[in-house]
Formats: C-alpha cells, structure tokens, sequence
C-alpha cells in the first residue's frame, strides 16, 4: 500500500537544504524520516539529519514512498535500481531514466556528506551496507541494460565475500563497459570464471581510497 510523509514531515523535507539535504524538525519527525529510509543521521557531532537518495527524489516529487514490510529487504518499499532478472521490473522511458538520475545525484551528494574527505568518487557507508543496490545503480545510471526474463543483460548478485558483488553479463563487450563504469564509480573490479560453467562475471567491491 503506498503511503506518502504525513503533512508534517513533507514539510520538513520540502524544506531541506536544496544541496545538501540538510534537514530541520522534532526529534520525532526526523526519526520516523530516518525509519523509512528517506533520511539519516550523520555519525559525526553535532549529528545533523540529511536526506537519503530517496529522500532526495521524494522532495524532487519523482517517486511514491511505499511503506516497507517487515521481512522485506531494506531497500523494499523505495526506488530500487534494477540488479538485473527480476520477476516484475520498473517500465522502461523517461521516467524511469529521470529518477534513477535523481538517485545517483542523491547518492552522490551522501557521499559528499558522508566520507570524512567529502569524496564523491569513493563509495560511502551506506553502499558498503547495501552493495547490490549500490553497483547496480552506478550501472543503471551509466546507461546499461538489465537482464529481462530469458534475456541478456547484467545481472548484479551477491557474493559469499564480504563487501563484494557479482556482475554477469553475457556479451563480453559489455561486460567490459561494465567494468569501467564501476571502476569509474569507485570499485575495484577484477574478471573471473565460473570454474563448473566457464561463465565470466566481474567481482566487484567498493573502494575505500
């Protein structure tokens, strides 16, 4: 069932710091931001709250906040990027272009916020958190084409390593491309097979300098 903020907290994220998302409200209003995703506190004193990725395209009005269930992964309920295969995917167009945009800038401002440099070419706490969601936007918003049902295409997939995903890709060009867009996103990417299948992926992980 969507849900959108409560008056209360729409106004709160309206008026955000329009580059920064710097946020201003109760306690219980950046709370309950912070609860469904759409903002975080910053770990560092004085502990200001900011506005997530999705905090970011709900204040931009491209995107429907869907209240997340309780077993559901944490990025349920938000705008998700497209890891590749999925059962029922986003359509396609404009529209979907403009918001996955949107999330990449957001992302890129959390990590402006967010790393003690304020370096926006290395990964951020929350991509090391949620690293499938991370690669697969930083592919999405390259221009890459996901994996439909029975169709090529990347598909994005978690690994047994910690802080490390796969990367599957079909054509070997394209692969290749995906490679340089998550180096040039701040992973270290290395090639690898499959050793039953013979099946080339990238394994890929966030940069921390």
């Amino acid at each position: 069932m969507t849900r959108p903020p409560t008056a209360a907290q729409r106004r709160v994220i309206d008026a955000a710091d329009p580059v920064t998302g710097r946020l201003r409200g109760t306690e219980a209003q950046l709370a309950a931001l912070v609860k469904r995703g759409l903002a975080f506190r910053h770990p560092r004193p004085p502990h200001d709250h900011f506005l997530t990725p999705e905090g970011h395209r709900v204040r931009q009005g491209v995107m429907q906040v869907h209240e997340p269930a309780t077993e559901a992964p944490a990025t349920a309920g938000v705008f998700a990027a497209r890891v590749g295969g999925e059962e029922t995917a986003p359509e396609t167009g404009p529209a979907r272009r403009r918001e996955v945009h949107s999330a990449w800038q957001g992302l890129l401002e959390l990590r402006r916020m967010t790393n003690p440099d304020g370096a926006v070419e290395r990964p951020c706490g929350w991509e090391r958190t949620h690293l499938v969601q991370a690669a697969a936007l930083a592919i999405e918003a390259a221009g890459h084409h996901p994996a439909g049902r029975g169709e090529g295409g990347y598909r994005v997939r978690e690994t047994p390593q910690p802080e490390a995903v796969a990367v599957y890709e079909p054509d070997s060009e394209a692969l290749r491309t995906c490679a340089g867009t998550l180096e040039g996103a701040g992973w270290q990417v290395s090639e690898h097979r499959e050793p039953r299948t013979g099946t080339r992926y990238l394994l890929a992980s966030p940069r921390r300098a």
